[in-house]
């Protein structure tokens, strides 16, 4: 059986805990224990958010002048590969060898016309204060919101109308080469 797990950016980076590669690691590696008797019996698919860490990538492009800084798609796509490579390795350390495991960037097709371009409302990014918030939006012309008693930075997040790879999602299951059943234990270099 095929079943598809969600994994949002704050369950993989929590309230109030530093952008670190360290806590992103331990908190995938807590939902990767949960997962992965899941994936020993099934066909796992993880979809993962990342506000969070797009929200940090795009800090730090800030620091850049206007014309150098990456735009959003590709801090996205970045952030993607990121959180895919840690839940793909936390997940190897705990399947058998012979269990396939892959990370699958996606590309999502929206309309330019949505309307959700005009009211962003998907938060990414640390908090701040309102002061903070204020001078953020006026310098670097961000949209930002209540979250609470601070503010976070938000972005468009138009509804999908088409992704680019799902026909690879739909491709038959491809036997692979037998290989020890034991845990490949890989960690991070």
């Amino acid at each position: 059986m095929r079943i598809v797990v969600a994994l949002g950016g704050n369950a993989l980076l929590r309230k109030d805990e530093a952008l670190t590669a360290e806590n992103q690691r331990h908190n995938i590696r807590i939902a990767a224990e949960a997962l992965a008797p899941i994936a020993r019996e099934h066909e796992l698919i993880v979809s993962h958010g990342n506000g969070p860490q797009v929200g940090l990538l795009a800090l730090q492009a800030a620091t850049y002048k206007a014309s150098e800084a990456y735009p959003l798609d590709v801090l996205d796509a970045e952030t993607e590969g990121m959180i895919g490579y840690l839940i793909e390795q936390e997940l190897i350390n705990l399947l058998p060898a012979d269990r396939p495991c892959a990370t699958l960037l996606t590309q999502i097709e929206v309309d330019p016309g949505d309307p959700a371009f005009l009211q962003p409302a998907k938060p990414i990014g640390p908090f701040y204060s309102q002061a903070e918030a204020s001078k953020l939006a006026q310098e670097r012309g961000w949209s930002m919101t209540q979250d609470g008693k601070r503010c976070r930075r938000v972005v468009a997040s138009p509804r999908p109308k088409r992704i680019f790879e799902l026909g690879i999602t739909r491709q038959p299951e491809r036997s692979t080469p037998a290989a020890t059943s034991e845990p490949s234990n890989r960690t991070e270099l």
